[in-house]
């Protein structure tokens, strides 16, 4: 390959990595790139887990042997498998060389000669390889994993060259690496409260909107529980805003358990002391007798005053659910009255009657016009 040809694939590369939305897509964009650029018939991206002392594979693209997926579940190796890992980048690294990439052939060199690694080799023979070049990704001035390229038997067998070159390739795919781990910190930040971990609302509206949708589409169940912490002015006023913090922060631990009943339910806090959880497919149900859970161990915190909740779900009878305001509204409405009854248990709407006494409060026109405690924010259309 020619000097202008490599440096297309370089900004291929990077290109591919800067246009990816998560970080699979972003992997899949190295290794793929990879690929190409060096003329390899498969190519993987792997992270090196210190903390567990494995180098795990993350993708896996090209001509896939059997056994191998793209993205495995849990395709990993111990690093001390892999000499090269701990002494090269240990040692040598640190020594003041540079994370230069190598090439090894399914011949290799003879066992106890420089260079041996009987797992590469075997692998390489395994699965009908006869050749592979490996370079180590270096990330925030550590060793982060590496990139592997292999070409099958028949192939040209990797040069230097093509060594110089995949460490190249893994500047940019650490570089690329980096850009997508701080595009993932400030989508998580933009849509994570601050003091509790949880779910921030403008996460709950985006949630909410899907869930809905897919509930118009497919008749999907979703399901909304609207909590408000009991006795949180008082904890300020009398404690200090720093016992108020914890006990925000603890009911949002006993939020987060409670949800955990619910498969893929999101566990979010509104805004001062409104948290809510949105389930989308567990039954109406099962819900209630999380939200249920919930006021039980909020009494049982040693701080506050439990909590009232309200839960709004479209398999009860509280009429079409248009809109994730709609929804909403209802969950709102049946924490209101929770709250106004000091309810020990949730209310939920829909459950009394066909003059259901959350609904009707929930569906009233002059609910917020008349300034009602909450002003359902967001750009939802009315419901």
């Amino acid at each position: 390959m020619g000097e202008e040809s490599r440096l297309a694939a370089v900004v291929a590369l990077a290109q591919g990595m800067a246009a990816a939305h998560s970080s699979r897509e972003a992997w899949r964009a190295a290794a793929g790139g990879a690929r190409r650029a060096l003329s390899g018939g498969f190519a993987a991206l792997s992270v090196w887990e210190r903390e567990l002392g494995r180098l795990r594979v993350l993708v896996n693209v090209g001509e896939l042997a059997e056994g191998e997926e793209e993205f495995p579940e849990d395709e990993s190796y111990p690093v001390h498998q892999f000499a090269e890992i701990t002494e090269f980048l240990h040692e040598r690294w640190a020594g003041g060389g540079e994370p230069d990439a190598w090439v090894e052939t399914a011949q290799g060199p003879e066992e106890g000669r420089a260079g041996y690694c009987h797992q590469r080799v075997a692998a390489l023979r395994r699965r009908g390889r006869g050749c592979c070049v490996v370079a180590p990704i270096v990330l925030h001035g550590r060793a982060w994993g590496e990139l592997y390229v292999a070409r099958p038997v028949g192939e040209p067998v990797f040069g230097p060259a093509d060594a110089d070159f995949a460490t190249v390739l893994a500047a940019v795919v650490a570089a690329g690496i980096a850009q997508t781990e701080r595009l993932e910190e400030a989508r998580r930040l933009a849509f994570t409260d601050s003091l509790t971990g949880l779910a921030n609302r403008r996460a709950v509206d985006a949630r909410l909107d899907e869930a809905v949708e897919l509930h118009r589409r497919d008749g999907a169940v979703v399901s909304l529980v609207v909590c408000d912490v009991n006795g949180l002015k008082r904890v300020n006023d009398t404690l200090g805003h720093s016992v108020g913090d914890r006990l925000l922060e603890r009911f949002g631990t006993v939020l987060s358990l409670c949800g955990a009943m619910l498969p893929g339910a999101l566990a979010a806090r509104l805004g001062g002391d409104e948290f809510c959880l949105l389930a989308v497919g567990p039954s109406a149900d099962e819900v209630v007798k999380a939200a249920d859970e919930v006021c039980r161990r909020a009494v049982e915190l040693d701080i506050g005053d439990g909590v009232a909740c309200g839960v709004a779900s479209t398999q009860d009878p509280i009429g079409p659910v248009r809109s994730a305001r709609r929804l909403f509204r209802l969950a709102d409405a049946a924490q209101y009255r929770a709250k106004a009854e000091r309810a020990a248990h949730p209310v939920v709407a829909g459950r009394e009657g066909p003059d259901d006494p959350v609904v009707r409060l929930a569906d009233e026109p002059s609910r917020e016009a008349d300034g009602e405690r909450r002003r359902f924010r967001g750009r939802h259309a009315p419901g």
